[in-house]
């Protein structure tokens, strides 16, 4: 008969300490926004299962910008969402924790910003990584490239959804440039996308010639597969608009505000913002004017003057060869953007020649893109908001009831976070943001 001995003690698992990663360290919000941005928390404890780890987070400073209660953390495994319903505008440090198995934890700083509230949030969304947005295509599948004028980046966004970009481009070496083209405009034929610079002197009056540049890129793909491809470009567009108004009398003074010490967003400055071909042409782009306006302008009027050879300008360099201006009432605001759909209804977003012109009035105007025909307005836009409105991402059928379109904001000179800095001026990028914005149009 065999008796058993005794049962050697089970050893009791040592776990090591968990593992704790952010997809960011800083994470921007607004009050009562809707679906702002969230940040993927990775966790891990040697061979244990991610599931059983439990993800917290605190505030381990201003409360009254988001506190403990106001952190929602999301899922369940290796990867969880961390989202901040903001209740304050300012700054606040968040402490993250996973607590693992045996009581052994592991913590990150999570650095937020809260914006203060905007109108419609439910119809608003950030663009996070640049505040400067200040040109936009629709690149198809719910998605748009959108232009910085601060930088050469283009970035590839998600229009549905507050956050990073999905994807930047940034083509200076295959423009030759170090500093910024100043992009202010863009449309698209076919898979070709046009990008201008605002072709003015910077904000002090000087020349830099980066900013008289206009080029192209290629697009392959759709929405998320988006792919760009530099084209070629031209960096004379400036001086023949100034030679072909100095052949016609000096109508539009462009000599006068591209001299030296003129700013270009001034009344009488000069300043390209928008860009967009001519009804039914692939050849005729429209030139939008931010300056100058009256009483530059006869009337008061803005201004769009045709390149009726723009394809073959940037095809093969040919100079510019201009029509004539077509002056357009506007209740006495300038072109920002001017768009196009396909069944050539174009809106022309309108805001001041100012510099300075967050509170001054915008609006959207409906035209049938003839040179003669008057413009009809369609909105009123909020000037309450921070920043700018900017850039019109694509046309809808303006005979359609209800029909909307998305705006979005340069908020680059905004003071989001009201500590007196400007967003352009920001840090961290995940803090610049602009802001994208839906409008029904009115009947």
């Amino acid at each position: 008969m065999l008796i058993a001995g005794p049962t050697a003690p089970a050893q009791a698992v040592t776990y090591g300490t968990p593992t704790i990663a952010l997809s960011a360290s800083y994470l921007s919000g607004a009050v009562g926004a809707t679906g702002d941005p969230v940040v993927n928390v990775t966790v891990g404890q040697g061979g244990a299962d991610a599931s059983a780890l439990t993800v917290s987070a605190s505030a381990s400073s201003r409360a009254s910008v988001a506190g403990t209660g106001d952190v929602i953390v999301a899922g369940a495994g290796a990867v969880r969402q961390l989202a901040v319903a903001a209740r304050g505008r300012g700054y606040t440090n968040l402490t993250v924790k996973v607590t693992g198995l045996g009581g052994k934890s592991a913590t990150r700083t999570l650095y937020y910003a809260a914006s203060a509230a905007v109108q419609n949030p439910a119809d608003a969304r950030c663009f996070t990584g640049s505040a400067d947005a200040s040109a936009a295509v629709d690149v198809g599948g719910g998605y748009a490239v959108v232009a910085d004028d601060e930088s050469n980046v283009l970035r590839l966004y998600d229009r549905s959804r507050s956050g990073a970009p999905v994807k930047t481009w940034d083509f200076s070496s295959q423009l030759g440039v170090s500093k910024e083209v100043d992009i202010e405009g863009a449309t698209r034929i076919g898979n070709t996308i046009y990008w201008t610079g605002s072709l003015g002197n910077n904000k002090d009056g000087e020349y830099k010639a980066p900013r008289n540049t206009v080029f192209t890129t290629t697009v392959s793909g759709s929405g998320s597969g988006t792919q760009l491809a530099y084209g070629r470009s031209y960096k004379k567009l400036r001086d023949d608009l100034v030679a072909w108004d100095r052949a016609n009398g000096n109508r539009y003074g462009f000599a006068a505000g591209t001299a030296d010490g003129e700013a270009p967003k001034q009344i009488d400055g000069f300043n390209v913002e928008g860009l967009e071909f001519a009804p039914g042409s692939t050849t005729t782009a429209y030139l939008g004017f931010r300056a100058p306006l009256a009483p530059a302008v006869p009337g008061g009027k803005a201004l769009l003057v045709p390149v009726t050879n723009f394809d073959q300008v940037l095809a093969s360099g040919a100079e510019a060869v201009f029509g004539a201006g077509v002056e357009l009432d506007l209740g006495g605001l300038a072109v920002r953007d001017i768009r196009k759909n396909a069944a050539g209804q174009y809106l022309i977003l309108a805001g001041s020649w100012a510099a300075d012109d967050n509170s001054d009035p915008y609006a959207l105007y409906q035209w049938d893109g003839v040179a003669g025909h008057a413009p009809v307005k369609r909105a009123d836009l909020p000037t309450t908001d921070p920043g700018g409105w900017e850039a019109i991402v694509d046309v809808p059928d303006l005979t359609a009831a209800g029909a909307r379109v998305q705006l979005v904001t340069d908020s680059g000179s905004a003071d989001l976070y009201g500590d007196g800095t400007e967003a352009k001026d920001l840090s961290h990028a995940e803090w610049k943001k602009a802001r994208a914005a839906w409008f029904t149009l009115n009947p």
